[in-house]
Parts: structure tokens; C-alpha cells; sequence
């Protein structure tokens, strides 16, 4: 993305969300602006109605569990089909209360990658209109995509780690 279109997207959340943007770069293709956590679902909306912006595609959202900052990050990627642009928003929620307001409310599609997300990583999305597992079993107590379990079965005892060269 160029450095004008950027700059166009900042505008655009500055001139409603003034302090909401914490951070923004580059990464890699994909221009990332971090949103404040109390913002973002505001802030993905009025991108998504604004006439310079009309990012109207949601490609994806998903956690990413940090366990070093004690966070669950929360990934939002847009898409904007008429320029073909794509935008990336990220907020970080803590571990101990990761609650964030639905964005079914702005996408439909949200609805399921929503379920995903709180299936594997405990987000809770407040508002979402049939928050339950999607794939793992509604009675599992734990979050598996959390970094906080080992890889393993670690009460395996039919495997000799030898084998592994461990």
C-alpha cells in the first residue's frame, strides 16, 4: 500500500477516533494500524461506511495468544474490493478478561470466525448472538490455541522419546 492511501487511512480514523490509533506499519504487504481496544469495533464500522475507505470485505479475524505480554491480540483484516486494498487492525485484550463487543453487528460473516476464536482462545464477544463452541467439544474446560498447554499429551505413556531424539 502506498504511503498516500495510508496516510488517507489514518485521516479517516483520526477525524472521528482522535488518540484511538496506538501504533501503524508496514508488515511485510499489509499496513497494520493497532487499535485502542474500546474503539476498534467503531473504528472497522466507520471504515467500512466512509466513502474514501469502503473497506467492505472482511477477509478474516482471529486471535493471537502472546503470552510473554499476558494478552490475546485481536486480528482484523479488511478488504477494500474497488481499489483492492487491504488493511490490517489489530487491539490487545488481557488474558485474565479477554472481552471485546461482536462485529457480526457490522459483518454477518463475523459470526462463525467469532465462534472460532472463542472456541480455541476464550474471546468473549459481547453482543454475539450464539456465542458457543464451533468445533471442540462444549464441555472442554480449556482454550487449546492458548500457548499455555504443552504440544503434547505429556501423560503419554506409549511413545519412548529416544525415538525423537529427545
Amino acid at each position: 500500500m502506498e504511503a498516500a492511501a495510508q496516510e488517507k487511512i489514518i485521516a479517516v480514523i483520526n477525524e472521528k477516533f482522535d488518540g484511538a490509533i496506538l501504533e501503524s506499519s508496514m508488515i511485510k504487504d499489509f499496513f497494520t494500524v493497532v487499535i485502542a481496544k474500546e474503539k476498534i469495533i467503531d473504528v472497522i464500522a466507520h471504515l467500512y461506511h466512509h466513502p474514501d475507505t469502503k473497506f467492505q470485505y472482511l477477509t478474516t479475524l482471529c486471535g493471537i495468544h502472546y503470552p510473554e505480554l499476558n494478552q490475546i491480540a485481536m486480528m482484523y483484516q479488511v478488504h477494500n474490493l474497488a481499489t483492492n486494498q487491504r488493511l490490517r487492525l489489530k487491539t490487545y485484550l488481557p488474558i485474565e478478561n479477554p472481552v471485546i463487543p461482536t462485529l457480526t453487528k457490522v459483518f454477518s460473516a463475523a459470526n462463525w470466525l467469532e465462534r472460532e476464536t472463542y472456541d480455541f482462545f476464550g474471546v468473549i464477544f459481547d453482543g454475539h448472538p450464539n456465542l458457543k463452541r464451533i468445533l471442540n467439544v462444549e464441555d472442554m474446560l480449556i482454550f487449546p490455541m492458548r500457548k499455555e498447554y504443552p504440544l503434547e499429551d505429556q501423560t503419554r505413556e506409549d511413545k519412548n522419546d529416544l525415538m525423537f531424539g529427545r
